[in-house]
């Protein structure tokens, strides 16, 4: 839910985050200040509270500077301490927790994938991701960030002011999903001959259906033998059953951000079983399954938005 893909206009009427709840509705906005954008500060918040925090999963001291340089984020907070309830609030507590898990559990995917040979990292609506920051990677990486110019440009401007250096080669691909990201992304140095790994990281539940199929295909038809891509999937049947959890009613009331009037609504692909047929080896596994293994994140309980949630890893075979 981080990264700035969008295919229609808003309509909620969120309360609570006035600021946030009139960006929300500009479901279309170029940076992240609406729309899509604006969950990549969401992300960004929780990566912030999980660097505070002293059993912390993932490190990413950028993330609270974007969250503090965009207005409609100013005031959310970025330290677990900030937050009157604590770990106890759904948003910033439990909700938190699970974004500070998946940027941990993805950080391992891309450096266990370099260690097995990939040099070309893309991230698709790459968002407020600073992998090419934080991991160390190896010198001869490149890492293409993929999303709207507005978000790049933002993120550009944060990292700046910061006088913040990739470890590694890092190349922005301002190029909106909708339009020819393929183009720009092979004409900015990508070299689809050579192994790559992919991420699309709470991406695809905002696209309709035949859009992730095509972003599926288009990533298998990019990808050589050794390549790996990890992606975010969601399998509720009803979206809107859980319109009453704790996760979502939290995240409008508190920040403004109505989810479900972002996600797609519609009938979701089985893109795990469609690499599967392509030839590549897949497994799914439940966020719950790294809470139990790293001993933090998110349980299952009542009415739980996180119920349905997937990660899929796939790895295509090398000749």
């Amino acid at each position: 839910m981080s990264e700035t893909f969008t295919t229609k206009e808003s309509s909620h009427s969120a309360t609570g985050g006035d600021t946030a709840a009139t960006a929300t509705r500009r479901a279309d906005a170029e940076g992240v200040d609406g729309g899509v954008g604006l969950t990549a500060l969401l992300v960004a918040a929780a990566r912030a509270i999980e660097t505070h925090r002293h059993d912390s999963l993932a490190q990413d001291v950028h993330a609270e500077h974007f969250v503090r340089a965009a207005p409609a984020s100013a005031d959310w907070p970025v330290r677990i301490g900030q937050v009157p309830e604590g770990d106890d609030n759904p948003l910033w507590g439990r909700f938190a927790r699970y974004f500070g898990l998946r940027t941990r559990v993805l950080d391992d995917f891309v450096l266990g994938s370099v260690l097995d040979g990939s040099r070309q990292v893309v991230l698709l609506g790459a968002g407020l991701d600073t992998r090419a920051f934080r991991l160390d990677l190896p010198s001869d990486c490149v890492v293409f960030e993929i999303d709207r110019a507005g978000v790049l440009a933002f993120k550009h401007q944060v990292l700046t002011d910061l006088s913040a250096a990739p470890r590694v080669k890092r190349v922005p691909v301002p190029v909106d999903l909708r339009a020819d990201w393929v183009t720009a992304l092979t004409t900015a140095g990508f070299d689809p001959a050579a192994p790559s790994v992919w991420l699309a990281e709470g991406l695809l539940f905002y696209l309709p259906s035949p859009a992730e199929t095509y972003l599926i295909d288009t990533v298998d038809r990019l990808t050589t033998g050794g390549s790996a891509l990890a992606f975010e999937a969601k399998l509720e049947k009803d979206l809107l059953a859980y319109r009453d959890s704790a996760i979502y009613t939290a995240t409008r009331e508190q920040i403004g951000i109505d989810l479900l009037d972002l996600f797609d609504l519609g009938p979701r692909p089985d893109s795990a079983g469609h690499l599967t047929a392509k030839g590549w080896s897949t497994s799914m596994r439940t966020p719950f399954d790294f809470t139990r293994r790293h001993g933090r994140g998110p349980l299952p309980e009542p009415n739980d938005a996180l119920e349905g949630n997937r990660w899929v890893f796939a790895h295509k075979p090398g000749p």
